[in-house]
Formats: C-alpha cells, structure tokens, sequence
C-alpha cells in the first residue's frame, strides 16, 4: 500500500501541474522531477503517523475519511512548506492554484482507492467464512493486541470491544476499541460472527458478567486461556478455546494449599477405586502431579481403566493398574496389602440416578456393599487415610442412589468412631458435593451433544435447580480435605449458588451462536423441551441436613458437618444383605430409606 501511494501521489502532483498549465509531458528538469517527488516523500511519514496503514481495509469504516482528509491536508502544507523553503515558489516554479488542485485531487484518490480496494475485497469473497470468521476482540489490553496480530491473515477482526471509556473510539494495534454496547452493530455492519474474550487476569465474577452479557447476543464467544496456563506456556495467546460452562458459574477458584497436598500425597502409595470414571481419572491427574511413591488404579471397566492409565504413561512415578471391583473382597484386601498403600480415594460407585432407580439391588450392592468392602479391608490393614467421595444427593435423598451414599458415610463414621475409641491413628471421612462439570453422565456434556445434533435439547423441568462445580477444583479440594479430618468428618464443598438447569441450557445455546426455537421465535436453531422429572428426581438439591451445626475449616472451600453413628448399623446391614441376596427389592428398597430416616434425627 506504501508503494501505491507512492506512485499515486507522484502522478496526482504531476496531474496538478498538467492541468493548471494544460501540458501533459514528463517532467523535463531536476527541480520539476524534485517537486513530484517530494509531494510522496513528504506525504508517506505522515500517513504512516497518523495511522492510514494500520487499518484493515475489509473493515475500513466511513468515519476513516476524516482521518484521510487530514492527512492529505497536512501532508499537502508540508510539501509546501519544502518547496517554500527550496526557494522554488519565488521563481514561480509552482504556481499558487497547484497546491489546491494537488490537495483536491490527492483527496478523491487516497480516499477512493481505498474504498475501491474494500468494494473489490468484499465483493471477491463474503465478508466472513468458515475459513476466515469475521471477530471481535473483547479486551484492548496486551494479551488482545498480541492475538489481534496473530489472527491477522487468518480471521478477519471488526475491532475491539473494551470496558474503558478512555480508549472508546480509538485505535489499538489499527483497530477501533468500542464500548460493548455496540456488539449488535458490529454484528449487522460487519457480519461478526465470533467475540474472543482476552482478559486472562480478571477475576471470576467479572468474567461471569462479561460471558452471561455476551451470550444474550446470540453470537458465538470464544476465550483465551486463564493468566496461570498462559505463564506456564501450557498454550499461547493465539490458542483460544471455547467458553465453557465454569465460566458462567462466576467461581473464583482458590489456589491449594500445598502443605495440605504434601501431607497427603507426597512419598505415600495412593489408591483410587473408580480411577477411570469422572472423579476418580481427575483425581489420579492430579495425584500423579504431586509426587507420591506410587499410585494405584483401582478400576472395574477395562477400557476405563486402560485410558487413564495410558494418559499417565509419562508420569514420573509408579502407576499400577488393577481391573477388579470393589465388591470383591479377597482382590481389595489383596492389593491394598500387596502394594501396602497408605491413602484409599473411594471414588467407585453408580451415581446415575435413573439408572440406580432401575437397577436397585445392583446399586446398593455396589454402593453400599462395595463401601463397606474397601473401608473394611483398609481399617484392617492399617491404612492412614480414607476418603469417601459422597454426593449432595445423600441429603435427604428420595432416590436410591442417594440413599446408598447416605449409607457409605454411614459406614464410613462408624468406622471412624471404632477408630477413635481404639486410639490409633487412622483417619476416616466423607467429602460431599454436588455437580461437576463434563462427568460422565451429567447434564453438561449431554447439552453438548444435543446442540450438536441440532437439537432439541431435553429438560426435566425448568424449575430445577443443581450446584455445580468445575471437575479439577472438586478433585484438589477433596484431596484438602482428606488432609483437614480427624476421624469421622463429613466435609462439605462449596458450591456456590444453585443454577437453574434451564438457564444452564439457555446460556450453552446462545454461547454456540445459535438462538433458542420457540413460539416468539419459531425460526430458532435448537429447542428445549420439558421431559418431566424422572423417577427418584429431587428438584433441588441440598448439602446440609442443618447448616447451622456445619463449622469453617482452614480451607474458605472446605465446611465441616457434625458426626453421626448408629449402633445398629452392623445389624442393619445384616438384613440388608440378606435382602439383596434373597432379591427382595422391595424389603431392601425399605430397609435402606428406614435407616437414612433414623440417621436425619438429631
């Protein structure tokens, strides 16, 4: 472009001179050819200052033609100012009315080549393709003037959008900064069809509000990666991901404490059962990161078991798979001894409400009798810390599955009231929580999947609520935790507040850039629709049986609940038993919500 306007603007002087002195023949003498080429020599600094190169011309605004209009101007008085003092205008070298024709004309050509250019572009290819999606860049900040020179060539960037009122309608890196209100007409005036968010450093909340503004758009948001991944080089600012659901929850999370860590995990032999489900694959990541003497992978499912232990195939320390379930007593106590492990993460379990429902004497056979086989086997065997991963749904539970987690913490403090009154140094617990994002079965990668499909995207009720957290903060505030008990503890997590599933729903769609069918808008990309609530379904959740006796730990995620025992526990285990065994659902069915009932009772 520097060169075009460089020939340019040497012909438009060279025009000016023929037309005044109505003859068109090239420049005879060196102060002729001096004049013509000082008009460009001066010109192009100028341009460059005051930005005429920096803008994208697919993207060239009307309001540039102010800015171009100056800048000939002034490019037009410095060429004078240096014919002037070349002494050529006392010899009537350049005649008074050439500088006025000069501006005129220089005016019309820079102006309308570029518009010309931005015809000819837009009209060669649309204005965004799948290639070439049109962006704009939400935060003006360094992290988005690096991605803004890096998507160039490859995307095609509308400007920015910034909260700060100080750079409102200037440039940045060539580009415009907007306030974020002007989102819908950058989308109708340019065809954006992607916003990147590139505020790394901000906090949770900030972000929530910044995504859930975003997503009434309509338009598809993308993210860089959070400040922590970009310094640890774990990606780079080009690599921007999707939005995900974390984003929305507004959850500010909180860095480990890595003296609880230590004390847990460094230089001890780990086992997770259930290693290859969603709780129990990400605890193992996260162990493995912290250095213990060995870790055992626990798992039921072969393929389950095989992926988690091929993705820790490069971990720096001892990985040992077992394929066997929990209800098989000889092949826990077996392992446990064999590998004379220090620390069982009890993560096995059925958890899929629905199905547990369907399936009864299966669940509580697992959930229940499986608990009650690791928790056995390591009291015995003298291992240091248990830790129960429990679920929200063990409050008050209406459903079988959450009925069978009430039991496991049952079990789980009975054992540790044992503990305590023989005086050894074992230490038992539960760790309680509600959702996590992305685990098998749960509604998020279910939602995903549907809008993929092109919808319709099936709710139980709109009214139903759920807590939610992200998966990696659950696996490291369980680990906390295990390390905060002192026998018996039932730990709860914070989740923050409960979510509406609906408005769960509502936000992955928009986020997609898809707009949501219904009776206003019968043209919409993906329905929703109300299936009902499924049997055993509670339309809120709980983590208390009463929030007033549960007390603050150390840790600002981490709650304590007060303990509960049953002494006849032992015998109602017995008849439980003896239910499943017999396949008396029904007597098992009431056995097990007759002693969830009596464990409520203050």
């Amino acid at each position: 472009m520097i060169c075009f306007d460089f020939v340019l603007l040497a012909l438009v002087l060279w025009g000016s001179f023929s037309l005044r002195l109505d003859y068109w023949a090239p420049p005879a003498s060196a102060e002729a050819w001096f004049i013509i080429l000082a008009g460009p020599v001066v010109a192009l600094p100028v341009f460059v200052r005051m930005g005429l190169y920096r803008a994208v011309i697919r993207y060239l605004p009307e309001r540039a033609l102010w800015k171009m209009v100056s800048a000939v101007a002034l490019a037009v008085l410095l060429w004078l100012a240096v014919v002037f003092l070349s002494q050529f205008v006392i010899y009537n070298v350049v005649p008074r009315s050439v500088p006025v024709i000069y501006w005129a004309l220089a005016t019309i050509c820079v102006i309308g080549s570029r518009f010309a250019a931005k015809l000819l572009f837009n009209r060669s290819s649309p204005r965004s393709t799948s290639k070439n999606p049109a962006v704009v860049i939400y935060g003006a900040g360094e992290a988005g003037t690096q991605l803004a020179m890096s998507l160039r060539g490859t995307h095609m960037i509308a400007g920015f959008l910034d909260d700060n009122s100080d750079l409102h309608r200037r440039e940045v890196a060539g580009l415009r900064v907007y306030p974020p209100s002007s989102l819908s007409s950058l989308i109708r005036d340019y065809g954006v069809e992607q916003v990147i968010l590139t505020m790394p450093s901000i906090n949770a909340a900030r972000r929530k509000a910044i995504v859930s503004e975003l997503a009434k758009g309509q338009i598809k948001v993308m993210s860089l990666p959070a400040a922590a991944d970009l310094v640890s080089g774990n990606y780079l600012v080009s690599q921007v991901r999707q939005i995900e659901i974390d984003d929305l929850l507004g959850r500010s999370p909180v860095p480990p404490d890595l003296g609880l860590i230590r004390d847990m995990i460094v230089g001890r032999t780990i086992m997770v059962t259930g290693a290859g489900g969603s709780i129990g694959s990400e605890l193992c990541r996260k162990i493995a990161q912290w250095r213990p003497r060995r870790l055992v992978l626990f798992e039921a499912n072969e393929f389950a078991l095989y992926r988690i232990e091929l993705e820790l195939a490069n971990a720096e320390i001892s990985i040992v798979p077992v394929l066997a379930s929990v209800i098989d007593e000889k092949r826990v106590e077996e392992t446990i001894a064999n590998h004379d492990v220090d620390v069982v993460f009890h993560a096995a379990a059925h958890k899929h409400v629905p199905l547990v429902e369907a399936n009864a004497l299966e669940g509580i056979c697992n959930n229940v009798f499986g608990t009650k086989t690791v928790v056995d086997a390591s009291y015995r065997l003298g291992v240091r810390d248990f830790v129960l991963i429990s679920t929200d749904k063990a409050v008050r539970p209406t459903n079988v599955m959450g009925a069978t987690k009430r039991w496991a913490e049952l079990i789980v403090q009975e054992k540790a009231h044992r503990i305590a009154m023989e005086r050894t140094e074992q230490r038992f617990c539960a760790v309680r929580f509600g959702n996590v994002l992305g685990s098998n079965g749960s509604v998020v990668p279910l939602f995903k999947q549907q809008i993929a499909n092109g919808g319709p995207i099936t709710l139980t009720d709109r009214a139903m609520t759920r807590y939610f957290m992200s998966i990696k903060e659950a696996a490291e505030l369980i680990v906390q935790a295990g390390s905060l008990s002192q026998g018996g503890d039932v730990f709860l997590l914070d989740m923050g507040e409960p979510v509406l599933i609906s408005d769960l729903a509502e936000s992955m769609v928009r986020l997609a850039g898809l707009k949501i069918r219904s009776p206003e808008y019968p043209n919409g990309d993906i329905e929703i629709v109300e299936t009902g609530i499924r049997p055993g379904e509670k339309m809120y959740e709980e983590l208390f049986y009463d929030d007033s006796t549960a007390s603050r730990t150390q840790h600002p995620k981490i709650l304590r609940a007060t303990n509960t025992t049953l002494s006849f526990l032992d015998d109602a285990l017995v008849t439980l038993r003896a239910a499943v065994s017999a396949r008396d659902e029904q007597t098992a069915r009431r056995i097990l919500f007759d002693i969830v009932a009596k464990s409520e009772k203050p």
